[in-house]
């Protein structure tokens, strides 16, 4: 509330018969649904399951879709959709590309510390 964006996180998201993301934020000027995930690993695999209800919900609401990870319970990094990268069977986010190509919070949503 304190840089004018609202959120929420969809309880049940997983669980939901439609594609619904973990949570959803926006202001007066843009929208974003996040899928959130977290890993011990230095990979994530996503399934194209994953990554289609994302988009599925994302060009319905008109947000922007992003995938949130973390890893081994560090910082955050927030990727849009065409940073993850794509294999024979499924999806992959590894912590190389994350910290290379994804972005901070405060990034995202426009605020850069100096």
């Amino acid at each position: 509330w304190k840089n004018n964006w609202a959120a929420f996180r969809a309880a049940g998201s997983g669980s939901i018969k439609y594609p619904v993301p973990d949570i959803i934020a926006g202001n007066n000027l843009r929208k974003l649904a996040i899928e959130v995930k977290s890993t011990k690993e230095e990979k994530k695999y996503l399934t194209r399951e994953d990554i289609d209800k994302l988009r599925t919900f994302s060009r319905m609401f008109g947000a922007e879709p992003w995938f949130a990870i973390r890893f081994d319970k560090k910082q955050w990094f927030f990727l849009n959709i065409e940073d993850i990268q794509e294999t024979e069977k499924q999806f992959v986010i590894n912590k190389e590309i994350a910290e290379r190509r994804g972005l901070s919070f405060e990034e995202v949503i426009g605020i850069f510390r100096t």
